[in-house]
C-alpha cells in the first residue's frame, strides 16, 4: 500500500468543505419567476381601506378613532395593520438608485435633510397568499421591491397584485398596469 503525500490530503478537505460552503449557501429557494402582472395601487385612506372616523354608538363624537365601515368586521376598531401583522410602506429606492443617475444633485440634499431614505426600502405588496405566501420578494418596474404582507378582497388569482403608497394621489397616478414582475419565493 503507497502513502499518500501529505498535499493531497489537504487538497481532499479543502474540496469537502468548499463543497459543503457551496451546499450551505446556495440555499433552498426556487428560482427567480417573472410573469406579466395586473398591478393596481392602494393608500392607508379611508376609500382604499374601508374604514371612517368615529362610531354611530357615540354619534360620531369620538372622530379620532378610525372602525371598520363595511363586512363582516363593521364596526371594529381598524388598525391599519396588514393582514400579516406589519405597518404597510412605500418602496423606496435608497441613495444610490436610477433617480441618483438622473437628478445626482440631489444627492447633497439627500444626504443632508434625508439621511434615512440612504438605504432601500421594500414597500408592501397584497396578494392572494394561495399563491404567493407571505414574504414573497417582488420586483415591479417603476415601483421597485417589495414584500407580500397583505391580502386584498379583490385581489385573486396568481395574476393580480395591489402596491401600497404612501399617498392616495400617488396611487391614483399609478393606477392600473400590467407589468413583467420577478417573484422571488420566500427560503
Amino acid at each position: 500500500m503507497q502513502a499518500e503525500a501529505p498535499g493531497t490530503q489537504w487538497g481532499r478537505l479543502f474540496f469537502l468543505f468548499s463543497m459543503l460552503a457551496v451546499l450551505l449557501l446556495s440555499g433552498c429557494a426556487k428560482p427567480p419567476v417573472a410573469r406579466i402582472m395586473e398591478t393596481t395601487a392602494y393608500c392607508g385612506c379611508s376609500s382604499c381601506c374601508g374604514w371612517e372616523r368615529g362610531s354611530w354608538h357615540l354619534f360620531k363624537l369620538d372622530f379620532w378613532n378610525r372602525y371598520v365601515s363595511a363586512g363582516p368586521s363593521a364596526g371594529k376598531p381598524y388598525s391599519g395593520l396588514t393582514a400579516s401583522g406589519t405597518v404597510p410602506y412605500e418602496a423606496e429606492e435608497g441613495l444610490f438608485s436610477m433617480d441618483s443617475l438622473h437628478r445626482p444633485w440631489m444627492i447633497p440634499v439627500r444626504l443632508v435633510f434625508f439621511p434615512w431614505y440612504l438605504l432601500p426600502q421594500e414597500g408592501t405588496i397584497a396578494a392572494d397568499t394561495k399563491y404567493y405566501p407571505f414574504g414573497t420578494r417582488m420586483n415591479v418596474p417603476g415601483y421597485g421591491w417589495g414584500v407580500v404582507e397583505d391580502r386584498g378582497g379583490a385581489i385573486k388569482g396568481p395574476d393580480r397584485i395591489d402596491l401600497f403608497f404612501d399617498s392616495h394621489s400617488d396611487a391614483l397616478v399609478w393606477g392600473r398596469k400590467k407589468v413583467r414582475v420577478v417573484i422571488e419565493y420566500p427560503r
